[in-house]
């Protein structure tokens, strides 16, 4: 793995392109509306003029493309092994989301290839520059390649629901990255809250939690209150937010969006230099640890 995360960071100091943000989407624990809550919020990023794609990284378990009423004919696992070019294998939604599949048939990637390792890190780089936002949907839980591809991604959205048990999964998963790379920044949202008090003790309680004992600042990005139209969009297999804009859910992820919009552009005003180089230069400081 030393040898393969040496070759990532040379491929990345060799370019110096400006590229988009790269934004994790993870969960303690499976059933939290994880995937739900990407695609819709991407939707509404891309309404926004913003270009945007999503990988499916629960590989060999990814539902993507069934939250957008979409059947592929190839998927992440195609172009990793190498029968497919990454063109190929990038599919867009009627809303403007471009979108790579994580396919079947595909349990993990915890043993990295020589192979596998170059063409995903080709397509990393390729997206970065070709996007303004690449979000990952991650599958529940952390294993080792996953972590390898954490520490490259500039922030986390971290996703609870307000159950005691979700919540501490939420810990323990911000906790492990948090220990892996104490530099990364995580927003967190509280899904399915019955009101908007549960959603902000929630969110409130987990980055008082991350203050306490790691001593961590964390974003609250909000809450997403619980909605029948969600399910209502899933059985139709369409984005809640495209046929139900007018739902609570769906009008209160557009505030989520204006609000992670209005952070990024105070980002903008503070640190106005290097911005084009941001996300190498914390690229050059992960890798240059190397990983053993």
């Amino acid at each position: 793995m030393k040898d393969q995360a040496d070759k990532l960071r040379q491929k990345m100091l060799e370019s110096e392109e400006t590229i988009g943000r790269s934004i994790a989407v993870v969960s303690g624990k499976g059933g939290v509306g994880k995937s739900n809550f990407t695609t819709n919020f991407a939707t509404l990023l891309a309404k926004t003029g913003k270009k945007v794609i999503i990988l499916d990284m629960d590989i060999g378990m990814g539902n993507v493309h069934i939250l957008v009423g979409n059947s592929v004919k190839y998927s992440l696992k195609d172009y990793l092994d190498g029968q497919i070019a990454l063109e190929d294998v990038t599919f867009k939604t009627e809303e403007g989301v471009s979108y790579i599949s994580g396919g079947s048939g595909m349990s993990s990637l915890m043993d990295w290839s020589p192979a596998v390792f170059d063409r995903l890190i080709t397509a990393f780089e390729t997206l970065q520059k070709e996007y303004d936002f690449v979000f990952f949907d991650m599958g529940a839980g952390v294993v080792n390649w996953s972590l390898d591809l954490l520490t490259s991604i500039e922030e986390i959205i971290v996703i609870s629901t307000a159950e005691p048990t979700s919540i501490m999964d939420a810990y323990s998963m911000m906790k492990f990255i948090h220990l892996n790379d104490p530099q990364k920044k995580f927003y967190l949202l509280c899904n399915r809250a019955f009101t908007v008090e549960e959603g902000l003790e929630t969110t409130q309680r987990l980055k008082t939690v991350m203050m306490k004992f790691l001593g961590k600042d964390v974003h609250i990005l909000g809450s997403l209150p619980e909605d029948s139209v969600v399910r209502q969009a899933v059985r139709q297999q369409s984005l809640f937010t495209t046929i139900y804009p007018d739902a609570p859910v769906s009008k209160t992820m557009g505030k989520l969006v204006q609000q992670f919009l209005t952070v990024e552009t105070e980002m903008k005003e503070v640190h106005a230099s290097s911005q084009s180089s941001k996300f190498l230069s914390k690229l050059k400081n992960i890798f240059s640890r190397g990983r053993g």
